[in-house]
């Protein structure tokens, strides 16, 4: 009886042992892990805008991985890689390189446009797709690269529906314009500048801070004697909500007019009691309340983080989402594979249905121009 049932019983613990190591080896395969890098400033005085931006990228990895999405064999597990470019372009272009070598799946950022141009050109050369949610220049996507993508109108519908509204809807006649010298500032600036000339308006002065500065009296002082209308400030909050204080202490009564860059909540916070309806910025986007995913999305976002929404979340969290779902229709989180699906995608998202023209801009990009009152910032006009 012994020696009939030796093979049988080792013949079973070696179909045993087979079983098992199926059972590890699909285990194995029911993970496949995908990184997505996610790089905005996650420190200095533009921190807020990153972290904000980090918090949508979350929202949208969380989302990711309760759909168990198929990919390359396996469920989808998506992995954020979190990394601080400090507003740099040249920490930008090493973190980029770092993401490079680490062989992440796809970019999600970066935050501005001056860090976004220089690493952009690292992503393409090593074959990433980069969807940026938030840098503005028109120079990203006109670079010829493939695979670089924008979710949120740029400087060049920005500048020039704010100078038609300033011109048109204001009746303004007298400007002075001011940028920060950075990727971001400047071409907005000069945009705007133009096309306030262009509208029958008069650019009185041009003058220059740096994203770093923090005491204007020297350049208000010079504004306050050309008596302008307006003030138009390319730049970021850090730098526009000292600029309204400042612009209180010295009598100043013209409005100040801000790309994105200025449209946060903190703006409130840094500019004091100088920050209502004399503030207008524009957002190359709909208003959050508008957005048609919007207010669902602000609820979602406050009782996870705790916070308000900056600006650029819910542009953050479709840009993540979007290339997720271009793996997802290509059932592959291989960049070579993807592509083709993400050029081709139409993904109706928090902000709206996004589909990309032949440059990588996002088609139809309303701008919404907003005040500031007693609630905070308010939507004044939708321009399409």
């Amino acid at each position: 009886m012994r020696s009939l049932n030796k093979p049988t019983l080792i013949g079973s613990a070696v179909l045993a042992a087979m079983g098992s190591l199926a059972m590890v080896s699909t285990a194995q395969a029911k993970d496949v892990i995908v990184k997505i890098g996610h790089i905005a400033p996650l420190s200095g005085p533009q921190a807020h805008y990153g972290k904000d931006n980090e918090q949508g990228a979350r929202l949208a990895i969380d989302d990711l991985n309760a759909m168990k999405i198929q990919l390359d064999g396996g469920t989808a597990k998506f992995e954020l890689v979190a990394e601080d470019d400090a507003a740099d372009p040249k920490t930008g272009a090493i973190v980029a390189q770092k993401l490079c070598d680490m062989k992440v799946n796809g970019i999600v950022g970066h935050l501005n446009s001056g860090t976004t141009v220089p690493a952009s050109r690292i992503y393409h050369d090593c074959g990433i797709p980069q969807i940026t949610p938030s840098a503005t220049t028109p120079k990203i996507t006109k670079q010829g690269f493939d695979s670089v993508f924008r979710v949120i109108a740029h400087d060049g519908v920005l500048g020039v529906a704010l100078a038609k509204f300033a011109t048109a809807d204001l009746k303004a006649k007298k400007f002075v314009v001011i940028d920060d010298r950075t990727g971001y500032g400047q071409p907005l600036a000069d945009i705007f500048a133009k096309q306030v000339q262009a509208g029958g308006g008069q650019v009185l002065e041009r003058q220059y801070t740096n994203d770093k500065a923090t005491d204007f009296a020297a350049i208000l002082t010079s504004v306050k004697a050309k008596n302008p209308d307006v003030i138009f400030y390319g730049g970021m909050d850090a730098q526009a909500g000292p600029m309204l204080r400042q612009m209180k202490q010295l009598g100043i009564k013209a409005k100040l007019i801000g790309g994105d860059g200025i449209c946060t909540t903190e703006l409130s916070k840094l500019g004091g009691d100088n920050v209502g309806d004399n503030v207008m910025c524009a957002e190359g986007g709909m208003a959050l309340s508008k957005m048609p995913g919007g207010p669902a999305f602000e609820k979602r976002y406050k009782d996870k983080f705790k916070s308000d929404i900056q600006v650029y979340a819910p542009f953050v969290y479709d840009a993540t989402m979007t290339m997720g779902m271009a793996m997802k229709e290509a059932k592959s989180a291989d960049p070579k594979k993807y592509l083709p699906k993400l050029k081709a995608i139409s993904y109706k998202g928090v902000i709206g249905t996004i589909s990309f023209d032949e440059n990588g801009d996002v088609k139809n990009a309303p701008v919404t121009v907003n005040t500031y009152g007693a609630k905070g910032k308010t939507p004044l006009t939708i321009i399409q």
